[in-house]
C-alpha cells in the first residue's frame, strides 16, 4: 500500500528542507569565514617572522657574504624552528639560506602569488608567505596542519548538526503542521458527518479572521442553502404524496363503481380496468414516497425484537415459494445457525418480498430463486440469489438509489418505480444493518445480501 502524502506531511517536509538548507548555507558561510580567519592568523605569524628576519639582516646585507647572511638568519630561525620554515633567495633566484628543518627541501613557489597554501615533502601542509624587498626574496612557511584539522572538525560537527537539524525540524514541522491544520481536520470531520439525513451539522468557526475561518463560513453558508433545498424537496414530496392520496382514492372508487355497474361495452370496460391498474400502481408509488419521506424526517419508528430468525423465515418461505412457482420458477430455501437477532418482522418481511420480486423478474424460464440465511453470534446474514444476467459492476451500488432502473438487465419490467431497493436500504439502515449487491461468478446472476447485527 502506497503511503499517502498528505498536505501536513508535505508541509513538514518543506519546513525541514528549508530549515536544513538555511542552516547548511550558514555553515558554508561560517566555513569560509573561519578558514579565512585561520589563514589570516598564519599570515600574520609569517609576516612577523619575515620582518624579524629582515631586521636581523640589517641594511648592509648586500655587503655580506653567504656565511655571514646564514649566521645572522640562523640566529632567528633556530629559536623558532618549531613554527617556521624559511628560504631566502636573491634576485637571480639563487638560494642564499634555508632552515635546517626543511631537510634540504625548498618551499614550493607559486608564480604570481604571495600568500598561498602548499605541501612540503616530509613536512606536510603549510601556509606560505613571500616577501620581496631590496633584492631579497624571503619565503616563510608555517604548518597549517592544525588549522586543517580544525576545519575538518568543523565539517564533522556541522554535518552532525545538519542531521540533527533535519530530524528535529521534521518533528517540529510535523507538530506545527498538525497544529496549523487542526481547523482543517475539524472541518473535514464535520463534513464527513453531514449527509442527506443530517444536514444540521455545521463547521466550527474560529474567532480569528483568517483564510480557514473564511472557508468554514463559506461552507456553512453552502450547507445552509443545501439544507433549505433538501427540506423544501422533502416537504414537497411528503405534501404532494399526501395530497394525491385523496383524489386517487376518489378516481379508484368511481372507476370501480363504473365497472360494477357494467354499462359499458367490452372495450370501455377494458380501458377502465387499465385505468384501475395504473391508479393502483401510482398509489403504490405514493405510499413508497411517503415512507421514504417519513424515514428522511426520522418519524418512522421500528419495533425491533430479539428473536430467532428461523421460525420467521420458515413462515415466510411458503409465501415466497408460491410467488416464485407461480412464475414457473424453482425456489430453494436454507437457514443455518442458532441464536437471536433484533429486527422488526413486518419490515424485514417487506425487504424479503422486494428482493424475491426482483429475483423473479430477472430469472429466466425454469430458473431458480434461492434464499439463504446464516446466523452467528454477531450477525444475521441473508442472501437472495437469481439466475439472471447480473448487473454491470458500475451499477451495483447505484441500484439502491431512488428512481434508479437498469433497462436491459431483466431487473426492470418497465413498471418498476425504482424505489424498492431504496426502501430496502432505508429499512436496513433503521435496523443498524447494511445491504449490498454482487454478481455471482462464473454462471451469472445477482446476489443481494443484507446483514443485521445480532
Amino acid at each position: 500500500m502506497l503511503m499517502r502524502h498528505s498536505f501536513g506531511f508535505r508541509l513538514a517536509a518543506w519546513y525541514a528542507l528549508a530549515a536544513t538548507v538555511t542552516l547548511a548555507c550558514l555553515f558554508v558561510i561560517g566555513h569560509e569565514l573561519l578558514y579565512t580567519r585561520l589563514m589570516h592568523g598564519l599570515d600574520l605569524l609569517n609576516n612577523s617572522e619575515a620582518r624579524q628576519l629582515r631586521t636581523r639582516l640589517g641594511p648592509d646585507y648586500a655587503n655580506l657574504d653567504l656565511e655571514a647572511i646564514d649566521q645572522r638568519i640562523r640566529e632567528v630561525t633556530e629559536s623558532a624552528s618549531v613554527l617556521f620554515y624559511v628560504n631566502v633567495h636573491n634576485t637571480a633566484n639563487n638560494i642564499m639560506f634555508y632552515s635546517h628543518n626543511l631537510n634540504g627541501v625548498t618551499i614550493p613557489d607559486v608564480k604570481g602569488e604571495h600568500r598561498y597554501d602548499a605541501v612540503i615533502p616530509g613536512v606536510g601542509p603549510v601556509r606560505v608567505a613571500e616577501y620581496v624587498h631590496d633584492g631579497l626574496d624571503i619565503v616563510v612557511a608555517t604548518s597549517s596542519a592544525q588549522a586543517n584539522a580544525t576545519m575538518r572538525d568543523y565539517v564533522v560537527v556541522c554535518t552532525a548538526l545538519l542531521v540533527a537539524m533535519l530530524l528535529a525540524s521534521i518533528g517540529i514541522g510535523y507538530g506545527l503542521s498538525r497544529l496549523a491544520l487542526r481547523p482543517v481536520r475539524m472541518i473535514a470531520e464535520t463534513a464527513r458527518l453531514i449527509g442527506s439525513d443530517n444536514l444540521g451539522e455545521r463547521m466550527p468557526v474560529a474567532e480569528v479572521r483568517d483564510e480557514i475561518s473564511d472557508l468554514a463560513r463559506l461552507l456553512n453558508e453552502m450547507f445552509d442553502r443545501l439544507e433549505t433545498s433538501f427540506n423544501q424537496i422533502r416537504r414537497f414530496t411528503a405534501e404532494a404524496s399526501h395530497e394525491l392520496k385523496t383524489p386517487l382514492s376518489l378516481v379508484r372508487l368511481h372507476a370501480e363503481k363504473l365497472v360494477i355497474e357494467g354499462k359499458f361495452v367490452p372495450a370501455q370496460e377494458e380501458a377502465l380496468h387499465i385505468l384501475l391498474e395504473e391508479v393502483n400502481y401510482l398509489d403504490r408509488i405514493i405510499d413508497r414516497l411517503l415512507f421514504l419521506s417519513r424515514v428522511d424526517a426520522k418519524v418512522t419508528r421500528l419495533d425491533p425484537v430479539a428473536q430467532d430468525p428461523g421460525p420467521f423465515l420458515r413462515g415466510f418461505a411458503p409465501d415466497a415459494g408460491a410467488l416464485v412457482e407461480d412464475r414457473g420458477l424453482h425456489f430453494r430455501f436454507a437457514h443455518s445457525g442458532n441464536g437471536t437477532a433484533r429486527f422488526d418482522a413486518k419490515w424485514i418481511r417487506q425487504v424479503l418480498l422486494n428482493l424475491v420480486s426482483n429475483a423473479i423478474k430477472a430469472s429466466p424460464a425454469n430458473g431458480e430463486v434461492r434464499l439463504a440465511s446464516d446466523l452467528d453470534d454477531d450477525t444475521w446474514r441473508v442472501a437472495v440469489e437469481d439466475d439472471g444476467r447480473g448487473l454491470p459492476s458500475t451499477e451495483l451500488e447505484h441500484i439502491f438509489e431512488r428512481f434508479v432502473r437498469v433497462p436491459g438487465t431483466g431487473y426492470d419490467d418497465g413498471k418498476s418505480s425504482g424505489l424498492g431497493l431504496s426502501i430496502c436500504r432505508s429499512i436496513l439502515d433503521l435496523h443498524g444493518g447494511r445491504i449490498h449487491a454482487e454478481n455471482i461468478a462464473p454462471n451469472g446472476g445477482l446476489r443481494v445480501v443484507f446483514e443485521i447485527p445480532g
